[in-house]
């Protein structure tokens, strides 16, 4: 049965996963995805590609034949890829609690699989996890949420190249609970 709404189609552990391979503007056959996801058994992903390429958060950019069957290179359509704002204020608390707690466990993986590849020194690679405050008003956050996606944007835009690593950029905005 397919998903219901754009939360529960994209909030699925399995396919976050295949949403976040393809972050970046990667194109992949789904070849490449069994090698960027091996501990996802084929026909599972196999079966939640198909999914995704129902409900159009992936997109078929090129098709050839190899052996005999059909072999499709995929492409994330980032704006079917989004919860949106009336789709996120039509959830209860129970379904933020259930979509927050799939993204942190998500994340928790993504950081044990940096791990497990040999990560671990964040300072050599970049990397960091931390939390900061700061106070604005309502208009002050929307500018600097405005700016902050401009500039992401400059460099999201840039393609993979020499010396360029594919690097993982992760938010979390929140009011703060003694607001």
């Amino acid at each position: 049965m397919p998903p219901e709404g754009t939360a529960d189609l994209l909030l699925h552990p399995v396919r976050l996963r295949i949403v976040q391979a393809f972050l970046g503007g990667r194109s992949l056959t789904t070849g490449e995805l069994r090698l960027a996801l091996p501990d996802i058994p084929a026909a599972t992903l196999y079966r939640q590609v198909a999914v995704l390429a129902a409900h159009d958060v992936l997109s078929t950019v090129d098709e050839r034949r190899v052996r005999g069957a059909v072999e499709r290179t995929y492409r994330l359509n980032e704006a079917a890829a989004t919860v949106d704002a009336d789709a996120a204020a039509a959830m209860s608390p129970e379904e933020h609690r259930r979509a927050f707690l799939t993204f942190v466990a998500q994340l928790l993986a993504d950081f044990d699989r940096y791990l497990d590849a040999g990560g671990g020194d964040l300072g050599r690679d970049l990397g960091g996890y931390r939390q900061n405050a700061f106070h604005a008003t309502d208009d002050e956050l929307t500018e600097f949420l405005t700016r902050f996606r401009a500039l992401f944007a400059e460099y999201a835009a840039q393609e993979p190249g020499p010396g360029r690593v594919r690097r993982l950029l992760t938010t979390v905005l929140l009011p703060s609970p003694d607001r």
